[in-house]
């Protein structure tokens, strides 16, 4: 979102020393500071293992999968940056692709000239973005019913979530916005989102300011980037020990912890069962790509992005520009890791459900807490 007036202002006390670097998949070492050999590929891939499980997939299925999207990744960025009438995207499995949709046949060449598949639609996706922002705008008016609003990329429309028979109350809300009714789609849903905060021990880091326990989202140079709701400016941690030197909620989800000299932020992403996926950057997945979750409570688990840029209504306030998955997760998983491939997406926020019945979660999106404290992630 170009302009978000209700954010949370987020302070930085602390500068990163930035780098770079590159890797695959490793096992974890036993100690720190030890080696570690490469995973091999194929069925014995802990990634291709957790598709497999979490999405019914065979090994040659997610293994052709992860080649696809690659390249829809590459695309994606592509015609982002260089098409006039983007009306958003996102990854068709069917096709193997990433479909593009743009207001203005004359540049479907172009789309497909970046190996990507085009389709006509109606509304741009900054129009989309602009009624988004008018909501975002009216959020304190935002009745509790509701719960989501965000820019649908496969329908071409903005889709506002609300309570079972609240549709009323929905549309009222949309009106107070002085959001035109035709823009929006308001459907029901059971879905209660909540931030994933849990204050029983675990084996991710602390809060010793509140008591609270979270997980790590990734390693940067100096420390960790992981859930704002996770602490304030301040506070201190342990296990690893720090402090948060910057912090993002509401209106954000996310924060920066200074690591202390005693902890190594190290480029992995724990698999929970003795690997761990190396980070190797982080390009965004277009959505309908497959995406993996590592949090304290309950591990690995994969699933697909179904929508970014979404606007949640949490009981302790607005966050906008999130990434919904159907990945599952609990208390506890929050500010944890969010990973496509070997590219970092974004820090575990919230959502409803659970690990034994499925549910749907929300990502912070990484790029945002690098680009606001000037972080570099580490990478392999």
């Amino acid at each position: 979102m170009a302009s978000r007036k209700r954010r949370a202002a987020a302070r930085l006390g602390a500068t990163a020393v930035l780098a770079t670097g590159m890797a695959a998949v490793l096992a974890l070492p036993a100690t720190a500071g030890s080696g570690a050999p490469v995973t091999p590929a194929g069925d014995d891939d802990p990634m291709i293992q957790a598709m497999q499980r979490d999405l019914g997939m065979s090994a040659q299925e997610a293994e052709q999968r992860l080649r696809s999207e690659a390249a829809a990744f590459r695309a994606d960025e592509t015609v982002r940056a260089t098409l006039d009438s983007f009306g958003g995207s996102y990854y068709d499995a069917e096709l193997g692709k990433l479909v593009v949709g743009v207001t203005d046949k004359a540049e479907f060449d172009e789309v497909r000239a970046a190996g990507a598949q085009p389709r006509s639609v109606d509304n741009s996706r900054s129009e989309l973005d602009a009624v988004v922002e008018q909501l975002n705008e009216a959020d304190d008016n935002v009745p509790e019913s509701v719960a989501t609003w965000y820019a649908d990329v496969k329908s071409n429309s903005v889709m506002l979530t609300t309570a079972l028979g609240t549709t009323r109350k929905a549309n009222e809300f949309v009106e107070s916005a002085g959001v035109d009714q035709a823009d929006v789609t308001v459907v029901e849903s059971t879905e209660d989102p909540k931030t994933l905060m849990d204050i029983i021990g675990g084996n991710a880091y602390y809060n010793d300011s509140t008591g609270g326990r979270c997980s790590v989202g990734f390693s940067v140079y100096g420390g960790f980037v992981t859930a704002g709701h996770c602490g304030d400016y301040g506070d201190y941690t342990s296990q690893p020990s720090g402090y948060f030197a910057g912090s993002s909620f509401p209106g954000d989800d996310y924060a920066y912890v200074d690591a202390g000299s005693d902890d190594t932020p190290k480029p992995w992403v724990n698999m929970y069962n003795g690997y761990a996926r190396v980070v190797q950057g982080s390009a965004e997945a277009p959505v309908g790509s497959s995406v993996c979750r590592s949090g304290s409570t309950t591990g690995w688990h994969c699933g697909y992005i179904e929508a970014k840029d979404q606007t949640v209504s949490y009981p302790q306030g607005t966050v906008y520009g999130l990434t919904k998955t159907d990945v599952c997760a609990e208390p506890g998983d929050s500010g944890g890791s969010f990973i496509s491939g070997n590219e970092a997406q974004g820090m575990t926020s919230g959502g409803s459900g659970d690990c034994t019945y499925g549910g749907t979660t929300y990502f912070q999106p990484v790029n945002e807490v690098l680009n606001a404290y000037g972080l570099t992630l580490v990478t392999g």
